[in-house]
């Protein structure tokens, strides 16, 4: 027999499933259109030798890492290896630059030194509000690269920053943990639709 604390247990984690489930169903109806622009950006991008600097914090970093991952291994099917490259890996890059300058520039001198004209910057921050993330997309904009944001909330500060040709994936919640559930969702979206326009 199960104890009334496995009972509330259970009920958790039902909710949890719930509502991630329902979060996933109002992004799809609310960003089906951006996501398509989105693997469209990204797709001409690498299709014309370019490539996509991924960056952001915590549980952000770890997507912007599952990305690039995704793009220079493969992601479900074998093709040709695509240039990623997630600026959240270099500790001494990081430690450097947070020590010498500040937390907040961790990203974007790494995208003054490495990115060009036609590369993309995927930007990732739940709240939309992450620093260091939004000099990372100003610098994007000065090198001439075109920015794909993943958000949450109402956007936040990073939305207001976005240009023309700009595209924010901004996921219709508030709670982080459903925001990062349907990020790594989004990221998928984006791989096979890349991969798709490539291969098929």
């Amino acid at each position: 027999m199960k104890s009334e604390n496995q009972k509330n247990l259970e009920a958790r984690v039902e909710q949890h499933f719930q509502d991630s489930v329902a979060t996933k169903q109002k992004a799809l109806s609310a960003l089906s259109e951006e996501i398509v622009r989105g693997i469209e950006l990204m797709h001409a991008c690498l299709a014309q030798g370019k490539k996509v600097l991924a960056c952001g914090n915590g549980g952000s970093a770890a997507d912007a890492q599952h990305f690039a991952a995704e793009l220079v291994g493969r992601f479900e099917r074998e093709r040709q290896e695509l240039p990623a490259i997630a600026l959240t890996t270099d500790s001494s890059i990081l430690t450097a630059i947070a020590n010498d300058y500040s937390y907040e520039v961790v990203f974007s001198k790494q995208v003054k030194a490495l990115g060009q004209a036609g590369d993309i910057l995927l930007g990732i921050s739940t709240s939309g509000n992450s620093g260091n993330v939004i000099a990372a997309i100003n610098a994007a904009h000065e090198k001439g690269m075109s920015v794909i944001a993943f958000t949450g909330k109402d956007g936040g500060k990073i939305a207001k920053l976005l240009k023309e040709g700009d595209i924010n994936l901004c996921v219709p919640a508030d709670r982080t943990a459903r925001i990062q559930e349907t990020h790594l969702l989004l990221l998928h979206c984006l791989c096979d639709g890349v991969d798709h326009l490539l291969l098929d």
